[in-house]
């Protein structure tokens, strides 16, 4: 068994020849991969990525990324394909291969395949002497100087430089097509990420009674409709105009200066400049508010009109944090 500081060592070795490797890609950054992105994004179909061994898990990874980004994409294991599989492949489909010896069994019985159905074929490969290469249309070379295994054996460094270069095709791809936060919504509904770029305060507030009193209103009616309505906070109106906010933190303050509250109104007690936020608003806006002026609750406005009362136990029921 090792001791601490020198697993610490092997961790540290590890992620420096893997950085270093990354930091080699950036002279494959040529002509070849433009022309893979120019080609991906002119196509008609979608990009079936394929691959074998550890290969294959990262091209499932690109697949999953190019699909959240908006390349419709599909995966296709080496293996399956020459069982059946290869009956994916549409016309206009371009296939992006994925090895770093080019040279495997599965890949020399694929390659001839995939060239017989006319599909351009991108490889994305680690060794640009080897079979993959000299047969694919376009070459995206990912080539690493060593793996950061200590035998040089295990896909380490130049996995990781496969799914770099997955990711900068995605990422380039996603510019080309001036790729929105509005189209990521679209694509990742599900869990927190996809209602932070959706989910409106209108929605989060849905169920939110509407506290509300008059300027005239005494401290008793202010004190029934903060604990009624139980948000922490009422809003003042002057008839229908947005007049100011109660929350419970007012009302402990006013009670500890003042001796006598009978004759006290909503007026009296009030914050005449509440923060508000639209309706329409993204959730995730609210939250960032109440963080920025360390509150927990923000009137809703509709076009300045009142509409209600978002609070920070909204936005945690949600899961947006």
């Amino acid at each position: 068994m090792k001791t601490k500081e020198q697993i610490r060592q092997i961790a540290l070795h590890t992620i420096k020849e893997e950085s270093q490797a990354i930091s080699g890609l950036e002279q494959f950054i040529n002509d070849d991969f433009v022309k893979c992105v120019e080609l991906i994004y002119h196509s008609g179909g979608r990009v079936v990525v394929t691959g074998i061994g550890k290969s294959a898990i990262i091209g499932a990874k690109i697949v999953s990324t190019f699909n959240s980004t908006g390349t419709p994409s599909v995966f296709m294991h080496a293996a399956d394909a020459i069982h059946g599989d290869l009956g994916m492949i549409q016309k206009e489909d371009i296939i992006i291969c994925l090895s770093k010896s080019g040279n495997t069994p599965e890949i020399k019985l694929l390659v001839p395949l995939l060239k017989m159905m006319g599909n351009k074929l991108i490889a994305i490969v680690g060794n640009l002497d080897s079979f993959l290469a000299r047969q694919a249309d376009y070459v995206i070379d990912t080539t690493v100087d060593h793996e950061a295994c200590t035998n040089n054996l295990a896909p380490t460094s130049s996995t990781t430089a496969q799914l770099v270069m997955g990711d900068a095709l995605a990422i380039s791809l996603l510019e080309c097509r001036g790729f929105t936060s509005g189209d990521f919504a679209k694509y990742h509904p599900g869990g927190s990420l996809g209602k932070m770029l959706y989910l409106k305060v209108e929605d989060v507030a849905a169920i939110n009674e509407k506290p509300v009193v008059q300027l005239t209103d005494g401290i008793r009616a202010i004190i029934m409709e903060i604990s009624s309505k139980r948000l922490g906070a009422t809003a003042v109106l002057d008839g229908e105009k947005l007049a100011g906010i109660i929350t419970d933190g007012d009302l402990r303050r006013m009670l500890e200066k003042e001796t006598s509250v009978d004759k006290m109104t909503a007026a009296n007690i009030m914050n005449p400049n509440p923060k508000t936020i639209e309706k329409s608003e993204l959730a995730v806006n609210a939250l960032n508010l109440m963080r920025q002026k360390n509150i927990t609750q923000l009137l809703i406005v509709d076009n300045a009109s009142y509409f209600g009362v978002v609070h920070l136990h909204d936005i945690l029921r949600e899961g947006i944090i």
